[in-house]
């Protein structure tokens, strides 16, 4: 992917646990436009590892004075969270890929319905702000555990039609209600925990929603965990996969030509052929089939890992 060195120009904290980053030319270019639900990649030189990390871009699609990002902090992740928290500061110069989109709005609907949960308003704040623009009918249900874990309170605008709902409030989110009785040709949007994009999918097939007027985006970090080892078939080469480092950094790390894209677990571009598996494979994407994650034919470097004697991937 195409990448640029981007100047931070202003970090705010939107809650205990989450911070909003702008990102803009140091020369005062104007940026790539992008749809809503895009996500850019950040490279962060952390030490010894380059990680890349994917945020969804949280500002207006159509300014292209700068890009804005809203980073949730996981004290029982990798690091990356990390290294945006405690290491970097207004000023600072980071390379930031061009907007990609796998969650894109689609446009032959008649109105759009748009559900978070947690930091998964990320993608919707964009494409409210896509849906304002262009006039077109939607409705907005995010969800939180508490007012003071809700970061995206502080980016949604007051309007009839932007719905909170807080746990501790007694305020949960009644999903067969939003989803009976939208009109025909209404889409449904939802980001957040995966137990969240379950329920709606399984509520929707209740009512006898399309499939197609469904849309769902979840990014996983990559997992830390053991180290393991995997041989190359191609040339014969062991990589070795640190505890805080995933398959798709390590192979990146060896130079070895792999290509992607979101680098959590969705969009299938670091799928890679599995030709000789004696272990257990853990599958941490939402790419695979449930028969492909059983076969243990197919990996997704970018998010699982391995344990066992010995792992093969064509590469």
């Amino acid at each position: 992917m195409s990448a640029q060195m981007l100047r931070v120009t202003e970090i705010e904290a939107l809650s205990p646990l989450v911070k909003r980053f702008r990102f803009e030319h140091p020369g005062g270019k104007k940026l790539p436009l992008f749809s809503g639900g895009a996500h850019v990649v950040v490279e962060m030189p952390d030490g010894d590892l380059l990680r890349r990390n994917a945020y969804s871009l949280i500002s207006d699609p159509q300014d292209g004075s700068g890009y804005e990002i809203a980073v949730r902090r996981e004290d029982g992740g990798r690091g990356g969270s990390r290294f945006m928290h405690a290491n970097v500061s207004q000023g600072d110069t980071l390379r930031i890929s061009t907007p990609l989109n796998l969650f894109a709005l689609d446009a032959r609907a008649r109105k759009h319905v748009l559900i978070a949960g947690g930091i998964g308003i990320t993608p919707i704040i964009a494409q409210m702000r896509q849906l304002l623009r262009m006039q077109d009918r939607f409705e907005i249900h995010y969800a939180a555990r508490s007012r003071s874990e809700a970061a995206g309170l502080r980016l949604l605008p007051r309007l009839p039609h932007i719905h909170s709902h807080i746990s501790d409030e007694g305020d949960r989110m009644d999903l067969g209600a939003i989803l009976d009785r939208q009109p025909i040709g209404t889409h449904v949007y939802t980001c957040g925990p995966e137990g969240l994009i379950t329920a709606v999918a399984q509520c929707a097939a209740r009512l006898g929603w399309p499939r197609g007027s469904l849309h769902s985006e979840v990014f996983l970090a990559p997992p830390p965990g053991r180290t393991f080892e995997v041989t190359l078939a191609k040339s014969g080469r062991t990589v070795t996969v640190g505890p805080h480092q995933s398959l798709l950094e390590a192979l990146e790390e060896a130079e070895v030509d792999i290509d992607w894209s979101c680098r959590g677990g969705a969009c299938g571009r670091c799928e890679t052929d599995v030709v000789s598996c004696h272990g257990r494979i853990e599958h941490n994407d939402h790419w695979l089939s449930e028969d492909e994650h059983s076969s243990q034919t197919k990996i997704m470097p970018c998010v699982s890992r391995f344990r066992g004697r010995e792992l093969i991937i064509d590469r």
